[in-house]
């Protein structure tokens, strides 16, 4: 997000607040309302040391820009980007081996929000964006992502097939998420070092993104759907990996009890 950019909504604003509360300037509260979940932002800023201001209606519409705020509108000083090494450092700091998500040329604010809640959720390390031709992370990001945009760390690089290269030299394999002739996910081995590729709907990869990838990958469908949007295939994707690394083979769980 640019300097002085506004972040709407209790969950986002709370989000901000939790995660990164060195980067809020100021949070506005809806003038006069005592409600439970304003009385909680209330208290949060005051725990976090961060400046709090009552706006009436009409200021904090114009601060949200439209968006549904709940009486709710933090000012950022500015998304704090990450670099390749912090994503890699923040599996080691966990003790575990990275995931990530490489997403190329993908614009849609609302895929990406997408994505960053799905990495979030999945315990993915970070996300790897492009500077040109692709989505930054903006107000519109954070509100859809529920505010894990604030807990997953987002690398901006100029060069998307030169930062899947430095990951491969760090011991990451790479996988491209394709249409058509693929292995599936469950054939892959996803509890070692990983990187996902993802495209934009439509194109998909661009082939040299794709070329430098190590591995490639199909998500099977029934039904004549040829693709799915890069957000559901993201988590269709890091749901897998999940599922292997926190369920080792031979883990089951019946449907139906016993006796």
């Amino acid at each position: 997000m640019s300097e002085g950019t506004a972040v709407a909504g209790l969950a986002p604003v709370r989000e901000l607040l939790v995660a990164r509360p060195d980067g809020v300037r100021v949070v506005y509260l809806a003038a006069g309302d005592r409600s439970p979940g304003l009385r909680d932002l209330r208290d949060l800023c005051r725990e976090r040391g961060v400046r709090v201001e009552e706006a009436p209606p009409g200021r904090l519409q114009a601060l949200a820009g439209g968006a549904r705020h709940q009486g709710a509108v933090a000012l950022t000083a500015g998304f704090a980007y990450a670099d390749l090494e912090d994503l890699l450092e923040a599996a080691e700091a966990r003790a575990e081996k990275p995931l990530l998500v490489v997403l190329d040329s993908v614009q849609d604010p609302h895929n990406l929000g997408a994505v960053l809640r799905s990495a979030a959720a999945f315990g993915a390390h970070g996300v790897v964006i492009g500077k040109d031709r692709a989505a930054a992370v903006t107000p519109t990001v954070v509100k859809v992502s529920a505010g894990a945009a604030a807990h997953v760390p987002v690398a901006r690089v100029v060069n998307v097939a030169r930062a899947i290269e430095d990951l491969k030299k760090r011991g990451v394999w790479t996988v491209a998420a394709v249409p058509g002739d693929a292995p599936p996910p469950w054939a892959l081995d996803l509890r070692d070092p990983v990187a996902l590729a993802l495209g934009a709907e439509g194109p998909g990869l661009r082939p040299l993104v794709e070329r430098t990838c190590d591995l490639r990958v199909s998500i099977p469908m029934a039904g004549p759907v040829g693709s799915l949007n890069v957000s559901v295939a993201a988590a269709v994707l890091l749901y897998e990996a999940f599922r292997q690394r926190r369920f080792p083979p031979g883990t089951v769980v019946p449907v139906r009890p016993s006796g």
